[in-house]
């Protein structure tokens, strides 16, 4: 990692830090993952309910954020989503940032960026009140959760253990999401069910 890479990742860290805790209670790894319905960047609402019975993945998102785009600029955050997306899992990306903050873009610009980036989760969900990424207490972009087919929350935390934004520390991160999503498809319990999220604080309101 660079030394200026090195300097971002510590800043854009202390930043999320220092944001004030607005969450009440954050979901709990092993509890029953909180319900929501969301509408989507095409309008269409989607709840985690309806989709009990799969993997589902949350991926809280914001293009602007040097973190989210070292795993979009590489192509890594898509080749998740498009090789679990067809065993089966439920990818939804959520975006928590209020209006007129970094990360809020209107419907339209956001199907513009998805096309532009080759995004393919399930669905870009909208929080724009943070009603959701409160109730699971979301704190950084990325910051990733993995609620297994009976709507249990088996993993919380960091897409991987390398709190960079240069994007060759990939290769040799361990990813906590591609691990987590192998044991859950398999029924097995997920060995590391929690670690620390790092990224841009989420932008909300």
């Amino acid at each position: 990692m660079t030394i200026r890479a090195r300097n971002l990742a510590a800043l854009v860290l202390v930043s999320a830090v220092a944001a004030p805790a607005t969450a009440k209670a954050a979901a709990v790894v092993a509890q029953p993952a909180p319900d929501f319905t969301l509408v989507d960047s095409n309008g269409a609402q989607h709840s985690l309910s309806a989709d009990k019975g799969k993997v589902v993945v949350l991926e809280w998102v914001n293009f602007e954020c040097p973190f989210v785009g070292k795993h979009y600029g590489s192509g890594n955050m898509q080749k998740l989503q498009k090789a679990y997306t067809g065993k089966g899992v439920v990818w939804l990306s959520i975006n928590s940032s209020a209006e007129g903050k970094q990360g809020y873009f209107p419907a339209a610009k956001i199907n513009a960026l998805m096309k532009e980036k080759s995004a393919a989760p399930t669905a870009y969900l909208i929080d724009t009140d943070g009603t959701v990424g409160r109730a699971y207490g979301a704190k950084t972009t990325p910051h990733m959760y993995i609620v297994d087919p009976k709507g249990t929350l088996v993993y919380a935390g960091g897409i991987d253990d390398t709190p960079s934004t240069d994007q060759a520390d990939i290769a040799t991160a361990k990813n906590f999401v591609q691990a987590a999503l192998e044991e859950a498809l398999a029924g097995k319990p997920v060995s590391t069910a929690s670690s620390t999220p790092y990224g841009c604080s989420v932008k909300y309101r």
